[in-house]
């Protein structure tokens, strides 16, 4: 896009004060496969009308970085591990899309080689958070005005029509000091790249240093911006940040005020790799693996050249924490930089089906994906036609999962979460050869869903969570030890507590500390299932989100009765729990069948195969109807359920 139509898209963008942007419509990873062929990357972010940067490196092949953005053209390629001018493509990178971009055949970009694996990150130009600018040197000392609407945070500078290395402007080094992003080198300084000048909202400085600005030299600059605000329903949210720490060699926790979703981390003081991480490839929390996936912005190697356990980093609510002392993200003493994106999506969801996602599927007894259309960041597995329990799998705890059918500690399984979509089962755990399953994928989302991972402390505290809406039904689970499942709902109360198990609700005041959870935070006292010393934790959050899900309770008549949940195509998952005495955690959904008649009814806190023979539940438009079952211990006159309905 040229200079004057960005501007125009700038200004019209600040004139729509009413228009709201969230991150999920400027930032996107995307790892995706392979294929030899063409193939067309869908993220949902808006290139060819907006502008913006792709970048994309192979996983497992020692092969270059490349970068295409739309002021340059798709066809001109950089490499940020290396100083060659760009090169002109024709048939890597074909088009920016309105939601996306399409790829030819190429090693660093796509082939199918052994399923080769790529991770591609979308910057869309958007005031207050990124922007492309271009220039022809003069060799004069001078000002480049730019469209970012704030100060940069960082400003990443590459000479293009010959040999250069990458120039770095970060706001945490004094503007007479910079450094280089193809190599590993400590900051230096050196008055001639910024003039000794501070970026401004409108323009930045440069020298007559010739990696910045020789006389007929053309460049290009990647701004970031830092702590601008711009996004959200308030239009007041940051989504990116440019800041720095100490490494202190131990648990080092950097509070950005929200959880990020990507990292480029840099030691500044000494020599180091510049470590690119993403929670699509993999921020484990705690960090147990003896390495996450990192690859180095200034290097060819495969994620596989990090497997140092020093190197490790685990994110939380409000921000990110480096958890060893690895050389290259918390050496004690020295001083590190980095951009941080926030995660997303910021938007609360209207339609569940972006959301939510349930797979009835027979076993493969191989690698195989249960889902196809929602980004997953908790899948919950159960068997259908014989003994099993149900796996809860999530992305930040990565192969590790638990069963509600147990009280076991978390077990590690075949699993990856390197697919956008659904889970990925790499081998017959959970996919056993010509079994029958049922997968609930879910994915967060504000107003909906939310999990979170925390460590015990022994003392009654808060935990922080980005649900934006007060919980109301929070399962949490103790992880490095067996423990019991500890359910909250706001039916029942802060005073009391559910098991997954079919007892009744229970009074403790150890669980939530009596302290019902708000929109920010949940309390949890002193009980081991949910705080003690050391333990670690995970909590899944559930609020009614119009038209999209239900946290429900109703009291049993009887016979049969309409559960309303504001839907307007029924549910396509229920899950119900009576309170007031014994009873199973009871399962329906859609993929198996809510019908008049009899339905396939699972329980997650048992190991039994799938019941039909009941017709406990039929559809209703508005939610569900729920019939008495005796057996079942559904809608028994006088009884008290609380549940989770999701359309």
């Amino acid at each position: 896009m040229d200079p004057i139509s960005r501007l125009l898209q700038m200004g019209a963008a600040g004139a729509a004060s009413a228009a709201k942007t969230y991150i999920e419509d400027v930032f996107s990873t995307w790892l995706y496969t392979g294929n030899n062929s063409t193939q067309t990357i869908t993220n949902g972010i808006d290139l060819s009308g907006k502008g913006g940067l792709v970048w994309i490196k192979n996983r497992d092949l020692g092969v270059p970085h490349r970068l295409f953005d739309t002021v340059r053209g798709y066809n001109k390629s950089l490499s940020t591990d290396a100083t060659s001018a760009q090169a002109t493509t024709t048939t890597d990178f074909t088009s920016f899309n309105s939601d996306g971009f399409t790829l030819g055949v190429e090693a660093t970009v796509n082939i199918n080689s052994d399923t080769r694996k790529y991770a591609s990150w979308t910057f869309r130009e958007q005031a207050k958070f990124f922007d492309v600018v271009t220039w022809t040197g003069n060799g004069s000392n001078r000002t480049i005005a730019h469209n970012l609407g704030s100060v940069p945070g960082c400003i990443i500078v590459k000479r293009t029509d010959t040999t250069g290395d990458w120039q770095v402007y970060h706001r945490s080094l004094a503007n007479t000091e910079y450094m280089v992003l193809n190599s590993t080198a400590a900051k230096a300084t050196g008055t001639t790249r910024w003039n000794s000048t501070t970026p401004t909202s409108t323009v930045f400085s440069l020298g007559t240093d010739a990696t910045v600005n020789a006389s007929g030299g053309t460049y290009v600059a990647y701004l970031f911006a830092h702590d601008a605000g711009g996004f959200g329903d308030s239009g007041n949210d940051s989504v990116v940040k440019c800041g720095s720490y100490t490494g202190n060699g131990s648990t080092n926790e950097i509070n950005l005020g929200w959880e990020p979703q990507w990292l480029l981390i840099k030691r500044s003081s000494g020599s180091a790799e510049w470590a690119i991480i993403d929670n699509m490839r993999g921020i484990i929390n705690p960090s147990v693996s003896p390495w996450m996936p990192v690859l180095a912005a200034n290097s060819s190697n495969t994620e596989s050249f990090f497997t140092s356990s020093s190197n490790k980093a685990q994110l939380n609510p409000t921000g990110f924490t480096l958890t060893a002392a690895g050389f290259d993200t918390n050496y004690s003493g020295e001083t590190y930089i980095y951009i941080a994106i926030r995660r997303g999506p910021m938007k609360t969801p209207t339609d569940a089906t972006k959301v939510f996602e349930v797979v009835a599927r027979t076993g493969t007894g191989s690698a195989t994906t249960a889902g196809s259309s929602v980004l997953t960041d908790v899948a919950v597995n159960k068997r259908r036609d014989g003994a099993g329990g149900a796996a809860w799998n999530a992305r930040m705890t990565g192969v590790n999962y638990l069963d509600s059918s147990s009280t076991d500690q978390e077990f590690s399984s075949s699993v990856a979460w390197d697919t956008m979509v659904g889970i990925k089962y790499t081998g017959s755990g959970f996919n056993g050869s010509s079994l029958t399953y049922v997968n609930w994928n879910f994915r967060r989302a504000p107003g909906y869903f939310d999990a979170v991972c925390y460590t015990g402390t022994g003392s009654a505290r808060t935990v922080s969570h980005n649900l934006g809406v007060a919980p109301e039904l929070m399962i949490v689970r103790r992880r490095d030890v067996g423990n019991d499942w500890t359910v909250y709902s706001a039916a029942t109360g802060a005073t009391n507590f559910l098991l997954f198990g079919t007892d009744a609700s229970q009074a403790s005041s150890t669980r939530w500390n009596n302290t019902a959870p708000t929109s920010s935070v949940f309390t949890v006292g002193t009980a081991n299932s949910v705080n003690v010393s050391s333990g670690t934790y995970i909590a899944y959050l559930f609020a009614s989100c119009p038209g999209v899900s239900k946290c429900f309770s109703f009291t049993g008549n009887g016979t049969s009765q309409t559960i309303n949940c504001g839907f307007t195509a029924g549910a396509k998952f229920v899950l119900i729990k009576r309170t007031d005495s014994t009873g199973n955690w009871l399962v329906a959904d859609t993929a198996r069948g809510i019908v008049s008649g009899n339905d396939p009814l699972l329980y997650l806190n048992s190991t039994a195969a799938e019941v039909t023979t009941l017709d406990w539940i039929d559809p209703d438009n508005s939610g569900f109807v729920v019939n008495q079952e005796a057996t079942a211990n559904a809608n028994v006159n006088g009884a008290t359920y609380i549940g989770l309905a999701i359309a």
